[in-house]
């Protein structure tokens, strides 16, 4: 691995500002080589100094102006909230039906956001809040579910799959948990621990590592994304690459929830009476990334998820035909709302369950009214920024890039993929019963044999 010049990593709960955290002891796999890019996610480098959280001003002196007084009317001011501010504190994700459920697709309540203020954002706003971000803009760790068909009480093939789902559960990343003293040495990037001497390098792409999932505990941050072919795309396969078409159905941060939308279902139908779907079978878990790679051109940045797994470490029947590998990445595009469907099966969800974003989201991203052909703007565009997955119905377009953690390397950028890899090969080592503990589920209600690679 190639050393890096050092980069200061300064003390922080979340780095992202998403989710509470409690410090982590630091796997002694990490503490292996130097960080290659720094985390963050405009992409400035992380020579923020430790200390430089504690400024202290010098002393300056202050000329004392005289008080005028001034009638109470005029000095006690009534102070108005921006509207960009108001608007920010009511986007936050609502509980959305559980997944699975039935619905009309007319009546959908979830993902409706408050109506862009009459006070228009600044342009300069716009651009900080949803400007292209190069780098990773999320880490975390991902599950592979898949349902067998209603009335079916096992699956033995794809045959037999109603949908495949996957679930990401963001987390910050790993080295973010401590608040360590960092020094430069030689041009290398270490960590010094106080009253500890001995020098630790920090392994390279460690930004796109998730920090340990916590157990037992049910409020954790997630998004359910459905898969519309159930498998991923191979990106292995000859010719040209295949491309997936994705929504996202959930998103919250209640995993009682999530388990019950994931669970046995019975319910009465006019046309057929009773019927019955067994709960989703966990196929794969792993550790994931997403990372945006800039370009000259806007239009050919591209953002890539990557993953490997930890579970299962040998790949069986299930995996093979659900498209899951070792080790994958693939494109990721989000779909404008309001671009209609195309093609001859007209393929995508009806406006009313499409996701709504706001004006700035629209603008910056997509580009309305200023890009593209039509008036919407670009029909695709890459994931600028995490909060496009951050609403239900999002529609993604996903595209096979490559396999392996050689190929995570070159999707991923800088070390990423080799640093995912060693990551899990040792979180593969922990037992299954963990795992359900990660997501707050009972095992003994959802079958654990595809872990295996065995049908169930």
């Amino acid at each position: 691995m190639s050393l890096t010049p050092a980069l200061r990593l300064p003390h922080s709960p979340f780095m992202e500002g998403q989710l509470p955290f409690q410090d982590l002891t630091l796997p002694p796999h990490i503490l292996t080589s130097p960080i290659n890019r720094p985390y963050n996610n405009h992409a400035t480098p992380l020579c923020i100094l430790s200390h430089s959280l504690h400024l202290t001003m010098p002393a300056t002196t202050r000329r004392e102006t005289p008080r005028t007084s001034k009638p109470p009317s005029a000095t006690k001011q009534k102070t108005t909230p921006h509207p960009d501010q108001q608007h920010d504190e009511k986007t936050e994700i609502e509980s959305h039906p559980k997944v699975g459920e039935k619905r009309e697709a007319d009546n959908d309540e979830g993902g409706a956001e408050e109506p862009p203020s009459k006070k228009a954002k600044s342009h300069e706003d716009d651009a900080i809040d949803y400007s292209f971000q190069e780098g990773v803009i999320e880490r975390g760790h991902i599950y592979f579910f898949y349902r067998p068909k209603v009335q079916h009480e096992e699956a033995h093939s794809l045959d037999h799959v109603k949908n495949m789902h996957i679930l990401l559960v963001p987390r910050p990343p790993v080295f973010s948990a401590y608040d360590p003293q960092v020094d430069k040495v030689n041009d290398k990037v270490v960590i010094e621990q106080e009253g500890n001497q001995e020098m630790n390098l920090i392994l390279e792409g460690a930004d796109a590592l998730p920090a340990p999932e916590s157990r037992g505990v049910s409020k954790k941050t997630f998004r359910l994304i459905t898969i519309g072919k159930k498998k991923l795309p191979n990106p292995e396969g000859s010719g040209r690459k295949d491309t997936f078409w994705a929504v996202v159905t959930t998103v919250g941060d209640d995993l009682h929830s999530l388990e019950s939308g994931l669970g046995e279902k019975t319910y009465e139908t006019k046309t057929r009476g009773t019927r019955h779907e067994e709960p989703v079978r966990l196929a794969g878990r792993g550790a994931y990334a997403i990372a945006n790679q800039s370009s000259t051109t806007p239009s050919s940045r591209e953002t890539h998820l990557g993953y490997h797994l930890s579970h299962p470490n040998e790949l069986g029947d299930v995996q093979n035909a659900l498209g899951i590998h070792l080790a994958s990445s693939f494109v990721l595009q989000v779909k404008n709302p309001l671009a209609p469907a195309t093609g001859p099966q007209r393929i995508g969800l009806p406006k009313g369950r499409r996701a709504e974003y706001s004006s700035s989201i629209m603008d910056q991203v997509f580009g309305k009214g200023t890009r593209g052909r039509q008036s919407y703007g670009l029909r695709f565009s890459a994931c600028n920024h995490i909060d496009l997955l951050n609403h239900k119905g999002a529609e993604l377009l996903l595209i096979a890039a490559r396999t392996g953690a050689s190929g995570n390397d070159q999707s991923l950028g800088e070390g990423r993929g080799e640093a995912l890899q060693e990551a899990e090969e040792n979180e593969g080592k922990e037992p299954v019963e963990d795992v359900f503990k990660e997501l707050a589920m009972d095992k003994d209600v959802f079958p654990a044999e595809p872990l295996q690679g065995e049908w169930i």
